[in-house]
């Protein structure tokens, strides 16, 4: 009889976990909904139906599984991994991190987004800055921006000469074999959107007060500067699409494949396998008989509100 409690309270704390998880989900997904209702209008008019909620989380769920083991293979392995989220402002590869990381081990997987560089790091070799980020065996690191900004956002904003422009190119493809020769795998999006969906998203930022600190005026002259920017990247991809670093373009104008086709994606280009494991046991818990909990003070505890 106590064993059947003990099931039944086992599954109904399943239960609970797994509802708990899908909260989680559908609360990264209410950002997309927290439109004014004429902006909604607008975006659903301008948007084709996008995948069913149920074959999107289905999906996402799965990719999610074979990426802890990917996180597996890569520590038991010793591999060294970077991935480059470069493209668009407001073209989906924060999302696109938010959910590869979701579930991995934050001491195996971190994510980089380094902010303008400091009067000192201006004075510095300009690969420099970034190194420091580069990963030991068993970790991978995701770079949300990352040295292509010389390329991009530097180039077309003015804050790079012609000159330091054109050293970049001519450093940066064999900076990344010395990488690659060193063991690291490195793997580079580009996240494309249309000039059209650019403009929408900005506009949702513009009037959803939950979103509007992710506009900063480096984006707003992004939309000013669309041609420029389309210029430079032509150009980037160009020279700087190497056979040691290939790029991968994600077309980007719906948020949810732009997810799965990333993450999916990042999972072909790896050999990975499962790894052997030791199988866990949770311990007994040790009771002291003579052991009395303390009461502690009320003023410790945080409010109940909810």
């Amino acid at each position: 009889m106590n064993s059947d409690k003990a099931e039944d309270g086992a599954i109904d704390w399943l239960q609970a976990e797994l509802a708990d998880t899908l909260d989680e989900d559908y609360e990264l997904e209410l950002e997309d909904a927290a439109l004014s209702m004429e902006i909604r209008k607008i975006y659903r008019a301008a948007h084709p139906e996008t995948l069913p909620r149920a074959v999107y989380f289905s999906e996402l769920i799965k990719l999610q599984a074979e990426l802890i083991r990917l996180q597996d293979w890569v520590v038991h392995s010793g591999e060294k991994v970077v991935v480059l989220f470069e493209g668009r402002d407001s073209a989906g590869k924060g999302g696109v991190i938010k959910r590869i990381t979701q579930r991995l081990n934050p001491r195996v997987v971190r994510t980089v987004a380094l902010p303008a560089p400091s009067d000192r790091e201006k004075t510095q070799w300009y690969f420099q800055r970034y190194v420091p980020h580069l990963p030991a065996a068993g970790e991978i690191v995701l770079f949300d921006r990352s040295w292509y900004n010389r390329a991009g956002v530097e180039r077309v904003m003015g804050f790079a000469t012609d000159a330091q422009v054109e050293d970049f190119f001519h450093d940066v493809p064999e900076f990344e074999r010395m990488l690659v020769r060193s063991g690291i795998r490195l793997i580079k999006y580009w996240f494309s959107i249309t000039d059209e969906e650019q403009q929408m998203r900005f506009l949702i930022r513009i009037h959803d007060p939950l979103k509007q600190w992710k506009l900063s005026p480096m984006d707003l002259q992004s939309r000013v500067r669309w041609e420029k920017y389309t210029k430079a990247k032509e150009e980037m991809l160009l020279r700087t699409n190497i056979e040691e670093a290939p790029w991968y373009i994600v077309q980007g104008n719906d948020k949810k494949r732009a997810r799965l086709n990333c993450m999916s994606h990042l999972l072909s280009v790896f050999p990975y396998e499962d790894v052997p494991s030791e199988e866990i046991h949770l311990p007994e818990r040790e009771f002291n008989p003579d052991y009395e909990r303390a009461v502690l003070p009320e003023e410790l505890y945080v409010p109940q509100k909810y």
